[in-house]
């Protein structure tokens, strides 16, 4: 992956291709040209579920973009800026506002997932203005704070390609200095100290974050493009003897927010057990946590079944609509979800993997 922040240049072309699709507008049975995150997201939207709206850029952008030199096709960039104006007036907040900022996720989707592509960045479009926006809008400035050293980080390395170390040891510096040393017990002047110390390591790796949160999104777009050519991704298509002209689409959604509280959360569940095939809901969440939350060992998930008890009707709502996804696909799914104060939505969903005996199960 290209760590190094390059000028991303628009070169014409002598077609007008359509490289951006809004989640109401693509085909999700299209994965070749939006992704197998981005067709989920359409296919969900389209039968009415809960989820955050959010634009594709398509797999083809990917390969123009390859092809013209590291450059985003022509038009492109006028049709993300026109996607992100529509995602504006669904949830009545705008990018880049420092009064009622809209911030959003960035994430890789191609047709299949694989090793070596770009990691998700969350909570992008904040900056030293648009923070102060976040914590009038919510009225929690210990949440936006939280949301913005989680952006400087997330950015940071996966973006610039700052090793994950150097912003983990920051965050436990600054959590022994606390009664409890976790996360949660982090104040608001420990967390503007992690951001300046997380902004100083970006700056001794010669980075620096942008501010504009248009450059942000332009940047973060470019990285998940170049991840496609990273050395990992290539290897394992080689060895699996897939195409490099597939390429990669890009996921450009709303935030909702799953560390606002204990009535929010985050968590991964299939519709039915992976391991015997039996039709139950089987996963974890966290509460008040965000994505990456989940998978990072910072601290123990429960199990899905244990919703039940701590947000009933939220579980209902899941159990239900995993119940719609598995008739409607016809076969187990995967599904990433998060509560915000008290409400779900719907973040993916793909076939799930399953041992031999439960593919036997759950075709019978």
């Amino acid at each position: 992956m290209s760590t190094a922040i390059e000028e991303i240049k628009e070169v014409s072309q002598e077609t007008t291709n359509k490289w951006v699709y809004l989640f109401e507008e693509g085909d999700g049975l299209n994965k070749s040209l939006l992704g197998g995150k981005g067709a989920g997201l359409c296919e969900m939207t389209r039968a009415g579920l809960p989820v955050p709206p959010g634009l594709i850029v398509t797999t083809e952008a990917c390969n123009a973009f390859f092809e013209n030199d590291k450059s985003f096709p022509d038009g492109m960039w006028d049709q993300v800026k026109e996607g992100l104006q529509k995602i504006e007036e669904k949830v009545g907040k705008k990018f880049g506002d420092p009064q009622n900022p809209l911030l959003v996720s960035v994430r890789s989707g191609a047709a299949f997932s694989m090793p070596g592509m770009m990691d998700t960045v969350l909570n992008l479009g904040l900056n030293e203005q648009t923070v102060q926006g976040l914590a009038a809008q919510t009225g929690d400035l210990r949440f936006a704070l939280d949301a913005y050293r989680r952006f400087a980080s997330l950015f940071g390395e996966i973006v610039m390609g700052v090793a994950h170390e150097k912003f983990e040891r920051v965050m436990d510096r600054f959590k022994a200095q606390t009664s409890g040393g976790r996360d949660t017990d982090l104040k608001p002047k420990h967390l503007r100290d992690i951001i300046a110390a997380e902004k100083q390591i970006i700056v001794a790796e010669q980075h620096a974050i942008p501010e504009d949160p248009y450059e942000q999104l332009r940047v973060a777009v470019a990285a998940v493009f170049n991840s496609w050519m990273g050395r990992r991704a290539i290897d394992y298509r080689r060895v699996n003897r897939i195409p490099d002209s597939l390429g990669t689409a890009v996921n450009v959604q709303a935030m909702v927010f799953g560390n606002m509280g204990k009535d929010s959360g985050t968590g991964v569940a299939f519709t039915r057990n992976p391991s015997t095939g039996k039709k139950e809901l089987y996963g974890e969440y966290l509460l008040n946590a965000q994505g990456e939350d989940v998978v990072a060992g910072i601290r123990t998930p429960n199990p899905i079944s244990q919703l039940k008890k701590e947000l009933p009707k939220v579980y209902e709502e899941f159990a239900s609509i995993a119940g719609l996804l598995e008739q409607h696909y016809r076969d187990m799914q995967d599904c990433e979800f998060t509560i915000e104060r008290g409400k779900l939505w719907m973040l993916q969903t793909r076939t799930g993997k399953r041992s031999g005996a439960a593919a036997v199960r759950v075709a019978v």
